[in-house]
Order: C-alpha cells, then sequence, then structure tokens
C-alpha cells in the first residue's frame, strides 16, 4: 500500500468514526417552537443553541411550521436564542439538557426591532412530553454529594422507583457491583451504557463479579438515566432497566477535585466475637484519587481526567479444624484400619513405623490447636489471616468539537486490581500462602 493510499484509508476511517458518533445516545436533542404573540408559528426564523460551559453554538432555522431541532446535544447548560426580522430576539434563560432526553424550549417573539431582545425565564418545558420512556436523571450534585459506600455511582439507581438491592450484592464473599432488580426482573437483565458504548459484563455478570466492565469512580461521572419502562427500542436487548451513563468532559474553565476515605481498625468496634488472643479483627481502608479537566483550546478542545485508587488491608477471624496433639501421635481413640495393608489397630493406636515420613511432614506444617482444650477435635483453631486489595483505575477523555456537525470525543478507561485472599488456615504468626486473582479492564472508545 502506497503513502497516498494510506492517507485515504486514515481519513475515510476518521470519517467512519465521526458517523458513528451520530448513532450514539449517550447525548440529547433539543426541539421546540418559535410563535410570534399572536400564536402563529414563525418560519424561517434563526435559532442559536449556546453551551454555557464550553461555548460551543450550534445554528438552526425553523422549517414552515415554526419548528427547530438539534440532535446529539451534549449534557449540561445551555441558552437559546430567537431571532427574526421585524420582531425582536428571544432568549430562554439558562436551562438544563439531560442524558437521553428531548428537550422542549418553546420561544415567542414580540413585534420589535432586531436589535432588542426578551429574555424568558423557565422558558424550557420542566415535564418531557416528546417521548414516551419512563425513568429519573441522577445529576452530578447528586452522585458526588450522597454518601457511598464503596463508591459505585450504581448503587444510586436505588433512588429510582421500582428498583431494590439484588441479594447478590448483599452476599458478603463475592458482593457484586451494580447488581439490582427493577420491577421485579432479574439483575442480569439490565443494560450498562457508558458514553453510548455498551458496557454490559457478559462473561461474569453471572459469576458474583461485577455487571459492568468499567466501573467509573464517581468524580468521573457527569450524570447517569436510569429507564425502568417503555424506553425507547434503540437500545434493545434489556427488559429491566436502561443505565445510561456519561463521563465528564473539560470546559473553557480548568476544574479539580482530590478526595480521600479512610477506614481504620481503632474506629471500629471488636464486633460481636472478641478473638481469643484478644486481637481485633483488622480493617483499614483507603480511597483516594482526583480528577481534573478543562481546556486545550477555548470552545474549541476540551480534556478530563481521573485517577482513584483503593488500598485495603483485613483480618478476619476464622475458625479451622486441625490435627490434635494426640492425633499427631497416631492415636485416635477409636479402632483404625490400615487401607494399603488392611492391617487393623483395635486399641486406635497406629504404630510410628506406620507414620510415613511425608505424613509427619504435613503434621509438622500445621498449626497446633489453641481453642476447646486437647479433647477439642472440630474448630479448634482460631486466626485472623491477611487479605489484601490493591486496586487502581483511571479514565482519560479528550473532546474536539470540530464544527458544528462534526464533533467528536476520544475515551481510555483502566483497571488493574490484584487481590491477596488468604486461605482457610494460616500459621500462628499469621503467615499465609495468598492467593493473586489478577483482574485487568481497558477499553477504548472513539466517537
Amino acid at each position: 500500500m502506497s503513502a497516498f493510499q494510506k492517507t485515504i484509508f486514515v481519513v475515510c476511517s476518521l470519517f467512519l468514526i465521526a458517523s458513528v458518533a451520530f448513532a450514539q445516545f449517550d447525548t440529547a436533542d433539543v426541539l421546540g417552537t418559535v410563535h410570534d404573540q399572536s400564536g402563529a408559528v414563525v418560519s424561517n426564523s434563526r435559532v442559536t443553541l449556546q453551551n454555557v460551559n464550553t461555548g460551543v453554538t450550534n445554528n438552526a432555522t425553523t422549517d414552515q411550521n415554526g419548528n427547530f431541532t438539534f440532535f446529539n446535544i451534549r449534557i449540561g447548560q445551555y441558552t437559546l436564542r430567537a431571532e427574526a426580522s421585524g420582531f425582536k430576539a428571544a432568549v430562554a434563560n439558562q436551562f438544563t439538557v439531560t442524558v437521553g432526553a428531548r428537550q422542549r424550549v418553546d420561544l415567542t417573539l414580540e413585534v420589535g426591532e432586531t436589535t432588542d431582545r426578551v429574555v424568558v425565564q423557565a422558558a424550557a418545558a420542566a415535564l418531557e412530553t416528546d417521548s414516551s420512556d419512563r425513568g429519573q436523571v441522577i445529576t452530578t450534585q447528586a452522585i458526588v454529594n450522597l454518601p457511598l459506600n464503596g463508591r459505585s455511582y450504581a448503587d444510586l439507581a436505588l433512588l429510582s422507583p421500582g428498583v431494590r438491592k439484588s441479594v447478590l450484592e448483599n452476599q458478603s464473599t463475592s458482593s457484586r457491583d451494580a447488581s439490582f432488580n427493577v420491577n421485579g426482573q432479574r439483575s442480569a437483565l439490565n443494560s450498562f451504557l457508558i458514553d453510548g458504548v455498551d458496557n454490559n459484563a457478559y462473561g461474569t455478570s453471572n459469576q458474583g463479579f461485577s455487571n459492568q466492565v468499567v466501573q467509573l469512580t464517581p468524580d468521573a461521572v457527569a450524570e447517569f438515566r436510569v429507564e425502568t419502562n417503555n424506553y425507547s427500542a434503540e437500545y434493545g436487548r434489556a427488559a429491566g432497566a436502561v443505565i445510561n451513563a456519561t463521563t465528564r468532559s473539560g470546559t473553557n474553565a480548568f476544574h479539580g477535585a482530590a478526595w480521600e476515605y479512610l477506614r481504620n481498625t481503632d474506629l471500629n468496634a471488636i464486633g460481636f466475637f472478641k478473638p481469643a488472643g484478644g486481637v481485633k479483627p483488622t480493617f483499614i481502608q483507603n480511597q483516594f484519587g482526583g480528577a481534573f479537566g478543562g481546556p486545550i483550546r477555548k470552545d474549541k478542545i476540551f480534556f478530563f481526567a481521573d485517577f482513584e485508587g483503593l488500598r485495603r488491608i483485613t483480618r478476619t477471624r476464622q475458625l479451622s479444624t486441625v490435627p490434635t496433639l494426640d492425633q499427631r501421635a497416631g492415636r485416635f481413640g477409636i479402632p483404625i484400619r490400615n487401607p494399603l495393608t488392611g492391617q487393623a489397630f483395635a486399641d486406635g493406636v497406629l504404630p510410628a513405623s506406620q507414620i510415613t515420613p511425608f505424613a509427619k511432614g504435613v503434621m509438622d506444617a500445621l498449626p497446633l490447636p489453641n481453642l476447646g482444650g486437647p479433647g477439642n477435635i472440630t474448630n479448634n483453631y482460631e486466626s485472623l489471616p491477611r487479605g489484601t486489595i490493591n486496586d487502581n483505575k483511571g479514565d482519560a477523555r479528550y473532546d474536539h468539537y470540530l464544527s458544528q456537525k462534526i464533533t467528536a470525543f476520544f475515551r481510555y478507561s483502566h483497571r488493574e486490581m490484584n487481590i491477596f485472599d488468604p486461605p482457610a488456615i494460616s500459621g500462628p504468626a499469621g503467615g499465609n500462602a495468598n492467593g493473586n486473582v489478577r483482574v485487568m479492564n481497558r477499553q477504548i472508545e472513539p466517537a
């Protein structure tokens, strides 16, 4: 392939990527009708939609019925201006456009000079009547300010009617992220979207892991919509709910945040059962991170990035069964038989010659009983094995407004988690052979 052919291929690929953006549904539509004071429609009037935070503008002209529509608008704060010859300009005061919405804003023009303008308060319709779906938008303020144990933004879906936490998320051994029942449906029947891209963990959602591939930190989520009934056919798949989230992007002003959430053993109660050694079970957790975004080129190019880390150390009380001193010496107290030779020992005492070096090595490697006295042969060992979780995740986003008709964004999400689970039995000093599970999720999403 020649250099010219490679250039053509790259350019065509970029146009194809841009065309995909028009099909994504993490955006919204703004529509309305322009009237005069008598109620008649005003055709061929110029309508300008401007994003308050980024300064990006979009223009449209009303049709013969006075209607206008702006498609695929990014969420945020907007103002709307309509003007026509022989009329004063009408400006809709600042209003909010939410993810997946069809926001109606109607304006009325008054006769006068075009240099004059009339500011209209509450021009945006409070009730969305141009779509039939039923749902609720969870805003940035709610996501960041409401308490979240574990900092999973999807838990706020419980604010919506008909949503309850699934029993799978309440399991102590394998709590599943973003697992909830909507209108009585199974948790696996929900559909998750991030920035218009499928975010369902098809391979692990039924194995006790997260229902999502990318688990965003709350400070990276601009807002999300929980649609529970009668949603558009474009979503498909879901019999439960559609959770449509969009990530934050930069604005014309620099904004940042930093956080640290601490849980420590010294702040915890001992619990119902105090360990025999008098040592309080350990739970130390640090959740920390930061987010920052702003302009690269004012009104045109923006960036946003975030990072969150989790460090957790636990020592949880566990009961195990280990051989007693009599069992280690070959004294079992009941008649026994050697399964290999068939030799019987009616007194229940196994001669030292019958104990192999391998068996003796295994017995010596096991810890001694520390509970219940010499006669206790079950649950006779208590331990506090050490478990750790090291989790790092982050996102980076780039937004480019090429023109009023062409916009593009790129997001890269990365997560790496190392979990060290303690075994059932650990040594007297608390040392143990940890299991290591490493999970890495990556997602690259051009638009």
